[in-house]
């Protein structure tokens, strides 16, 4: 069952945080149906956390202002580069307690962690090590494509040796993502997910299934989820600054119905 065919899209700009949000979720396998988590609850953080972005126009407030990191500004976002999807996760600890989690999608400019910010669901110096010469080599490849007519059997045959490569590395970095539900299973990612074919390139990064880990592997137990968009819009439209959007459906969503089983 595709998980796109499970929960709709949907926009909702800031000024109406009070209308009727989509859950974001996926199906699970196991259990059989949707498992997903309301939107609303979290809404006025989000507010929060958007006006926070705006006053202080950088991700790093933990450190003191003479010692932030340029590359945490938020400048960049609204540039030809684009804006950036954020996230907030409600939970309780075991005993009660609210937790508030918060997280950025993928990384932000170059930097998978930053303090006050849940980090990616991997090892980082695991990833860091295994891309370093794949990653090398591919940009070696292209520069030497790029010098040579285009559909020449040498640039063919670079191309081929490119695509290879890339679809080896990308094996190997899904190899790093093991998930943790609320059953307190870990999988691979590429078991997790519920779709046809591999897992696209990023699946895992995106803030929800960040949250969702970082909860299930510190006792936290989640009650509520919304992401927002924040910078200038893409190419496409399909983002727009300031607005909520729910789970992705081609990363997120067939891997969260794993991520959020047990919970009930």
């Amino acid at each position: 069952m595709a998980a796109a065919q499970i929960i709709a899209s949907s926009i909702v700009s800031e000024d109406d945080c009070l209308s009727p949000l989509p859950a974001s979720g996926g199906w699970c396998n196991h259990c059989a149906c949707v498992h997903a988590l309301p939107a609303q609850p979290v809404l006025r953080d989000c507010l929060e956390l958007m006006a926070q972005l705006r006053r202080l126009g950088r991700i790093d407030w933990l450190a003191e202002p003479e010692a932030a990191d340029c590359r945490c500004s938020t400048d960049g976002l609204f540039g030809e580069a684009g804006g950036k999807m954020f996230g907030l996760l409600r939970c309780r600890n075991a005993v009660g307690k609210r937790v508030t989690l918060r997280a950025f999608s993928g990384q932000f400019n170059g930097l998978w962690r930053v303090a006050g910010w849940v980090g990616p669901v991997f090892d980082v110096a695991a990833f860091d090590a295994l891309v370093r010469e794949p990653e090398r080599e591919i940009k070696r490849l292209g520069r030497e494509m790029g010098v040579l007519p285009q559909e020449s059997t040498q640039w063919i045959v670079l191309r081929r040796a490119r695509k290879t490569l890339s679809r080896q590395l990308m094996r190997q970095i899904h190899d790093l993502y093991h998930l943790v539900n609320f059953r307190g299973e870990q999988t691979p990612l590429v078991k997790a997910f519920v779709g046809n074919g591999a897992p696209p390139s990023g699946t895992g990064d995106c803030c929800g299934p960040k949250l969702l880990h970082h909860a299930a592997t510190h006792g936290l137990w989640p009650e509520a989820m919304a992401e927002f968009y924040w910078g200038r819009g893409n190419a496409s439209g399909a983002k727009t600054h300031g607005r909520w959007y729910p789970a992705c459906a081609g990363k997120c969503q067939p891997i969260l119905g794993f991520q959020l089983c047990g919970l009930q």
